[in-house]
């Protein structure tokens, strides 16, 4: 019977390492995307909360001093331009506050455009 001894790694294929590679190359990728989408989600929310807080104390504020205060939050975050344009719509016993706006976001191989709609309601 003969006994066969491997020396080190003389024996192997090496089919291991590469195999390794490609799953952590996706999930690179991968996480590279969520990064960057998660980016405008947060801005997305963050305007989202300031607009409800304008809400809160509409009773106190104009729809002009309202927008004012939103703009600069706009401008302040680095959002695009189409988020500037803040709808204020009052009535006698409701406020809603809008926006309509779009981000493209550059991924590795593509792009992609995200529309977002941030609103906030109040009764009185």
């Amino acid at each position: 019977m003969a006994i066969r001894v491997e020396r080190g790694a003389r024996g192997r294929r090496g089919a291991s390492a590469i195999g390794c590679l490609v799953p952590l190359l996706v999930l690179t990728i991968i996480g590279y995307a969520a990064v960057h989408a998660s980016d405008a989600g947060f801005t997305y929310y963050r305007l989202r909360d300031a607009m409800q807080q304008q809400a809160r104390f509409a009773d106190q504020r104009t729809d002009d001093q309202i927008r004012t205060r939103l703009r600069a939050f706009v401008d302040s975050m680095g959002m695009p331009v189409g988020a500037r344009k803040i709808n204020v719509r009052r009535t006698e016993t409701r406020i809603t506050i809008s926006a309509d706006y779009a981000e493209t976001i550059d991924f590795p191989f593509f792009s992609k455009r995200f529309d977002f709609h941030p609103k906030a309601e109040r009764q009185f």
